[in-house]
């Protein structure tokens, strides 16, 4: 069996100027490798935190919530504060820009940038994205497909009640759009599925700053 090399956060220092990235759900800090290469170019130091669980077995991902995530993310903040930076910006991609929205509302940040983020998320397609995830990791393993339908069968017996805690936390989230007063840029991608677009509309409408695009 193969032993998967579990991702970790990044720290790419650059410029004075500061930018917290924030991953998808399920998926991790790879994703903002590129951004962050592309910032530290540009002057920004960048910090990447890895979320709780992720990267690891999706049956360990489960045993976190969404509240040890934002956790996560308030100590990548606290991380880029306590290493000097007063100016700092937050992106987040998909359901990590739902946190870099919540950072909006309750920190101090000098701007957002979200990208293809959703305003609801049903837990059972929350639910869809972790099976994905469980088999995609169970093949990278190397597991034979016995196998791999013997524990996908266990796992969906597994309790969602952190996914409805995450829809819950989109929610909340979304509700709170007029308090966010710092600069915002919305983006989605055209291929996206149409939530997207609509939900960046939705965001630029909602938000209270009228720095925004």
């Amino acid at each position: 069996m193969m032993k998967i090399v579990p991702p970790k956060p990044f720290f790419y220092k650059g410029g004075d100027k500061a930018v917290l990235l924030l991953h998808s759900f399920t998926s991790n800090t790879i994703d903002m490798k590129k951004l962050g290469k592309y910032l530290q170019k540009n002057d920004y130091s960048c910090y990447a935190p890895l979320y709780s669980g992720h990267g690891l077995t999706a049956e360990e991902l489960l045993t976190y919530r969404p509240s040890d995530w934002w956790q996560d993310v308030l100590n990548g903040y606290q991380l880029l504060k306590d290493e000097g930076f007063e100016k700092i910006a937050v992106i987040g991609l998909s359901l990590g820009g739902v946190f870099a929205l919540k950072v909006g509302q309750e920190l101090e940040i000098n701007g957002v940038v979200t990208m293809s983020v959703p305003i609801n998320r049903e837990a059972t397609f929350l639910q869809k994205r972790v099976f994905h995830y469980a088999k995609v990791y169970k093949q990278l393993e190397a597991k034979n497909e016995e196998q791999i339908n013997l524990e996908m069968k266990r796992f969906q017996n597994m309790s969602i009640d952190s996914l409805v805690e995450f829809q819950q936390l989109i929610n909340i989230t979304m509700n709170k759009l007029a308090l966010i007063t710092s600069p915002i840029r919305i983006l989605y991608g055209e291929l996206d599925e149409l939530l997207y677009k609509e939900s960046a509309e939705v965001i630029f409408q909602s938000v209270a700053t009228n720095q925004k695009k």
